[in-house]
């Protein structure tokens, strides 16, 4: 089956100016305490969730494993003049692909748990690596304490529409024997109220609790670790309850949460 990340035109579906300008004001939430001029994100994709940080006069970098979500990436930061370095490489070996440290290291998209738990360690400590001193670490993240916790089998998002077209976008959650997890992505296209095309895709992660996540920051010395709904508008929901997070911590700051 394929992957969405293989087609990024269908990727980038659900995405507009609203929900950038979302973004745009996650950033400035999350950020707003934080002194960052430069910013890399590890996991860039398309770019939906970082080119936006661009408003705040942060200078962009990012990579990505995907050449096709990076050509889409690029197309956007030249629409929007933002000048941006970006880099085809695994997260898991970032450190090698960029000399120079930023104020803030990131991974956005959930793209974390796409590789193992002993990965995602070793990738923290990656991005660790690049994160100047008194800089930030930040990832964002589905919540998946909670999917664990409810066994939801199926994630329906509102219908949205394109010219005079109707996509609807439904997922359905496998629960593998190994702990891992399968995500079913269907996409149909519908006028006239008839479906006339579909889209199937299908991904693989393996959940990472927020412990370990928490410990491993703690562990590499960043404190005034904060931990917020995603994205971070003012909402006023309680993490657990959330669909997805988002923790940034500081560098070499003060142990605490």
């Amino acid at each position: 089956m394929a992957s969405i990340y293989d087609r990024a035109e269908i990727y980038d579906l659900l995405e507009d100016e609203s929900r950038s300008l979302i973004y745009q004001k996650h950033w400035e939430s999350v950020l707003k305490d934080c002194k960052i001029e430069t910013l890399l994100d590890v996991s860039i994709g398309s770019g939906n969730v970082t080119l936006p940080a661009a408003a705040l006069g942060i200078r962009l970098s990012g990579s990505d494993l995907s050449e096709i979500m990076l050509e889409k990436c690029k197309t956007k930061a030249v629409s929007k003049n933002i000048a941006i370095d970006l880099k085809c490489c695994d997260f898991r070996t970032v450190s090698h692909q960029f000399p120079q440290k930023f104020d803030c290291v990131a991974s956005t998209g959930n793209s974390l748990p796409y590789v193992s738990n002993e990965d995602v360690l070793d990738t923290l400590v990656q991005m660790d690596s690049l994160v100047n001193p008194g800089g930030y670490l930040y990832f964002d993240i589905r919540n998946w304490d909670k999917i664990l916790r409810d066994r939801q089998r199926f994630y329906l998002y509102n219908p949205f529409f394109k010219d005079d077209t109707r996509i609807n976008l439904i997922q359905v959650w496998d629960y593998e024997n190994d702990g891992t997890m399968t995500f079913h992505l269907l996409y149909t296209f519908e006028k006239e109220n008839r479906i006339f095309h579909k889209e199937k895709f299908e991904e693989h992660y393996v959940p990472v609790k927020q412990e370990m996540l928490l410990r491993k920051v703690k562990e590499m010395g960043y404190g005034e670790i904060r931990l917020l709904p995603f994205p971070s508008c003012g909402q006023s929901i309680e993490i657990e309850e959330a669909d997805w997070y988002c923790v940034i911590a500081k560098k070499g700051a003060k142990a605490g949460i």
